[in-house]
């Protein structure tokens, strides 16, 4: 399964927002910096759909706010 997410780092506050069934608005308080709001977006996607995190990877926009992530 694949999910697109729209990230905004170095939030005040930390929240997730469905959009739809496949897109989601995720804010987190860690920067874009050293891959630190990549690997908090991972872990709360896989809290989301209830997966272990190693099943959960970004397969496009590593370094860009909108990312697509694959869900195993």
């Amino acid at each position: 399964m694949y999910v697109r997410v729209l990230v905004h780092p170095d939030s005040k506050k930390e929240r997730i927002l469905q959009e739809s069934e496949t897109e989601y608005t995720i804010s987190v308080r860690e920067k874009a910096e050293r891959n630190q709001a990549n690997r908090k977006i991972l872990e709360i996607i896989a809290g989301e759909f209830n997966v272990e995190e190693n099943r959960v990877r970004i397969v496009s926009g590593h370094r860009s706010q909108r990312k697509i992530i694959s869900i195993e």
